[in-house]
C-alpha cells in the first residue's frame, strides 16, 4: 500500500522506494514520472492512476486511507477519470454558457487549450508545470489577428482564465472534486493604454471613415460607449428629444442600466439618420444592421495615419475629454459605467499638456486668484483676566 511510479520507458509500475527501474532507467532523475497509489479494499487489491503530481497522488493516498478508516465508500477520483475534451464538450452544452454573449470568445478560447494540452489528457493530469509550459508555447506563436506579431499575453491570460472558470465550474457541479489549477500563477499582462486624440487628430479620422461608420465613431468618442452597445443600439433606445440614450441593464456589460448623455454633434448626425421599415437598428449597411466594422475602422485609420489605435481607444478618448471638460468624476462613471474608481482611473491619461498647466499655490496668492481661507495675519488676543 502506498504510492507507485510509473516508468516513463517500460510503463512498468514499481515503489516509489525503488531508485532505478529493472530495464536501466534511473526512475528519481528521470522526468515525465506517472504516480499511482495501491490500497487493498475487502481483501482485494486497488490501483489508481494519477498523474505527473506526486503531492496530488500523496493527497489522493491519504484520502482513500482516511475513507477506508471511516468505513465511508471510496469513490475514484474523478479527475483520474475525466478528460478535458469532455469537459470542453460539457461545458458548453450549458444552458447558462449558451446565453452567455461571449459564448463564441469562450469557445475560441478554449480551443487553443484543448489543441496543446490535447482533449484526452486526464484532469489529474493538468499540473501547475503543464499550465505554465502552455503559457509559454502560446505566447510564441503568431497571433492570429495581429499580422506579424505573436500572441498577446493578455489573450493568453484570458485562455488559461477560461480553464480555470471551466474547472470551477465543474467543481460546483460535482464533476470534479477539486480544481488542480487553482493557484498557478497566470501571464502578468499590462495592457494599460496612453492614447488618446486630440481633436485635430479625430477631425482626421473622422474625415477618413466611410459614411456608414461616421456617426458610430462620433458616438464612440463623444459618448464613451463599448462597440457592441453601439452597433446593437435600436431607436426604442434613443431619446432625441431630451438628447439621451437608455441602455438596460440586459444591454450593458456590467448588467447595470444607464442613461449617456448625446454630444450635440451626434444628436444631429442621429437626426438626418432615416428609419428603417423591416429593422429597429440605428446603423445600417445596405440595409442591414452593421455588424462588423473592423475592417472598415481599420481602413480608416491606416488612411489617418493612426497607428496602434483601437476602436476601444475611442471610450478612453470620451471618458478623458469628459474629465478635462470639468465634469465630476460621479457623472463620468454613470455615463462609461464604470463600477469601481480603479478601473474608471486606467481610462484617464493626464497628458503633459495638462502637467505643464498645473498651479502653484504661491503664484496664485501673489496674483490674487484666489483666497485663502485662513486669516495668517498676528492677532493680539486679549483678556480681562489679569
Amino acid at each position: 500500500m502506498g504510492l507507485l511510479i510509473e516508468c516513463p520507458r517500460c510503463k512498468k509500475r514499481m515503489s516509489i522506494k525503488n531508485a532505478e527501474c529493472k530495464c536501466g532507467l534511473n526512475i528519481r532523475k528521470s522526468a515525465h514520472k506517472i504516480y499511482w497509489i495501491e490500497y487493498y479494499l475487502n481483501g482485494k487489491r486497488r490501483r489508481e492512476r494519477i498523474g505527473p503530481s506526486k503531492a496530488a497522488a500523496e493527497q489522493r493516498l491519504r484520502e482513500v486511507l482516511k475513507a477506508r478508516t471511516e468505513e465511508r465508500y471510496i469513490d475514484k477520483d474523478k479527475a483520474a477519470r475525466t478528460t478535458l475534451g469532455e469537459l470542453y464538450k460539457w461545458y458548453l452544452d450549458l444552458s447558462e454558457v449558451k446565453a452567455k454573449k461571449s459564448v463564441n470568445r469562450d469557445r475560441e478560447c478554449l480551443s487553443h487549450v484543448l489543441r496543446l494540452l490535447s482533449e484526452t489528457v486526464k484532469i489529474s493530469a493538468l499540473t501547475p508545470g503543464s499550465i505554465e509550459a502552455y503559457q509559454a508555447q502560446r505566447l510564441t506563436e503568431p497571433s492570429t489577428r495581429r499580422k506579424g506579431k505573436t500572441t498577446a499575453p493578455a489573450t493568453v491570460r484570458l485562455e488559461v482564465t477560461m480553464l480555470k472558470a471551466l474547472l470551477n465550474r465543474a467543481v460546483r457541479h460535482g464533476k470534479l472534486d477539486h480544481n488542480p489549477i487553482q493557484r498557478v500563477k497566470i501571464v502578468a499582462v499590462n495592457n494599460v493604454r496612453e492614447r488618446v486624440l486630440t481633436q485635430s487628430e479625430f477631425e482626421l479620422l473622422f474625415s477618413e471613415c466611410a459614411a456608414h461608420l461616421r456617426p458610430v465613431v462620433a458616438l464612440a468618442y463623444y459618448s464613451g460607449m463599448r462597440k457592441r452597445e453601439i452597433l446593437e443600439l435600436s431607436w426604442n433606445e434613443v431619446d432625441i428629444a431630451k438628447g439621451i440614450i437608455r441602455l438596460t441593464a440586459d444591454r450593458t456589460k456590467t448588467k447595470i442600466g444607464r442613461t449617456i448623455p448625446l454630444h450635440p454633434r451626434v444628436r444631429t448626425m442621429l437626426e438626418r439618420i432615416p428609419k428603417a421599415l423591416h429593422t429597429d437598428k440605428v446603423f445600417l449597411l445596405k440595409g442591414q444592421p452593421l455588424k462588423d466594422i473592423r475592417s472598415a475602422y481599420e481602413a480608416a485609420c491606416r488612411r489617418a495615419g493612426l497607428e496602434d489605435f483601437t476602436f476601444h481607444d475611442l471610450r478612453h478618448c470620451a471618458i478623458n475629454n469628459l474629465r478635462q471638460a470639468g465634469n465630476d468624476y460621479f457623472k463620468i462613471m454613470a455615463i462609461s459605467g464604470h463600477k469601481t474608481m480603479s478601473v474608471f482611473k486606467r481610462y484617464n491619461l493626464v497628458t503633459e499638456e495638462e502637467l505643464v498647466q498645473v498651479k502653484w499655490a504661491d503664484q496664485m496668492n501673489t496674483e490674487g486668484t484666489i483666497d485663502t481661507y485662513m486669516d495668517t495675519k498676528h492677532k493680539e488676543i486679549t483678556s480681562d483676566k489679569p
